[in-house]
């Protein structure tokens, strides 16, 4: 009886698999067709993603400046700024510095060797920034106010050894791509992930083409989904509608070809439209108690100019356009022992 049993539920499950097989069979029938899925994953794919999300890394870049001052009345123009002596011509000196962040993604680690794929505006800072004095109407003259140098700039990645600091071996701010690299100790990098997936092709990009952004929004690691549009309009980039923060710049964009786990890179994040919009704000000081609309503000006040996103567009750059950029760069890159391999 027992033996009856078993054989009834050895053919239950046979056709049980059978027709899950056909119900998957009609549902993707043509999922094996090469190209990249428009299609929401079928299965799960969790691991692969997790062992991707290892090698995406945040980026911090710092610039620091030394800003001089120069009085309206001088009326010192940019054509006499080599024959100046700043410091002695200013009438105050001030020190700052300019931050960014972002994603970078490690694509090469060897013998302590470390490479990270991101993208340029990251890391992008202004060797000199000049500002001019206004007249009566509002509008610029030729007459300097300031001059900002650039002293110094630190990359770093916080959770790689020794601080994490890189330097820019490549860049290109037209394309918007920067490799940085660091030697460390070999025995420091044994447990750092690398992206050890296929770079694709967004040529091949379709409408409706379903891919996957990491990225580092608000200093959070995150993983979020997007649909392609507008593939093929501008050479070699894309549009994508998944949602945009701060700190995603430079995150990878993944395709699947022919079903999960087969990922491939496909491009990186570059950007979100957005407009400035200045704001009249109070000079609030710590501790003060939250301001009474009903009753007019007779303090001081700035003018804050503040970033809108608009959410639901993003630009990714092409994977051909870096593909490219290595190549151009190839023999640099070898003769400082990092070796990028594409498949």
């Amino acid at each position: 009886m027992k033996g009856r049993l078993k054989f009834f539920a050895s053919i239950v499950l046979l056709l049980l698999t059978a027709s899950c097989t056909s119900v998957y069979d009609r549902i993707y029938p043509t999922l094996v067709d090469g190209k990249y899925d428009s299609e929401f994953p079928y299965r799960n794919s969790s691991a692969q993603l997790e062992e991707i999300s290892r090698s995406i890394r945040m980026i911090n870049s710092i610039a620091f400046y030394t800003s001089y001052v120069f009085d309206a009345e001088k009326k010192l123009k940019i054509t006499e700024l080599n024959d100046t002596n700043f410091e002695s011509q200013a009438v105050e000196v001030i020190y700052y510095n300019r931050t960014a962040s972002g994603t970078g993604t490690v694509i090469f680690e060897e013998q302590g060797k470390v490479l990270v794929l991101t993208v340029a505006h990251i890391v992008s800072f202004p060797d000199t920034v000049i500002s001019y004095h206004l007249n009566a109407e509002g509008s610029a003259t030729d007459y300097i106010q300031s001059v900002s140098i650039k002293n110094r700039q630190n990359n770093f990645i916080p959770d790689l050894p020794s601080g994490g600091e890189l330097e820019i071996i490549i860049i290109d701010k037209n394309i918007d791509v920067a490799f940085l690299g660091a030697k460390y100790q070999p025995a420091e990098t044994i447990r750092i992930t690398t992206f050890n997936y296929p770079w694709g092709n967004s040529s091949e990009l379709e409408w409706g083409s379903f891919v996957y952004v990491f990225g580092f929004p608000m200093n959070n690691k995150m993983i979020s989904k997007g649909i392609v549009s507008n593939p093929g309009k501008e050479r070699f980039a894309f549009l994508i509608d998944a949602v945009f923060n701060k700190g995603f710049s430079g995150g990878i964009v993944l395709g699947v070809r022919d079903g999960v786990p087969n990922f491939e890179l496909v491009g990186l994040v570059k950007s979100v439209p957005s407009e400035y919009q200045y704001f009249i704000q109070p000079l609030a000081k710590d501790h003060d108690l939250d301001f009474n609309p009903l009753l007019p503000y007779k303090g001081d006040f700035f003018i804050q100019k503040e970033q809108v996103l608009r959410m639901g567009i993003t630009r990714v750059i092409g994977i051909e356009v870096v593909k490219n950029f290595v190549k151009t760069n190839e023999n640099y890159l070898k003769s400082l022992g990092y070796l990028i391999k594409f498949n």
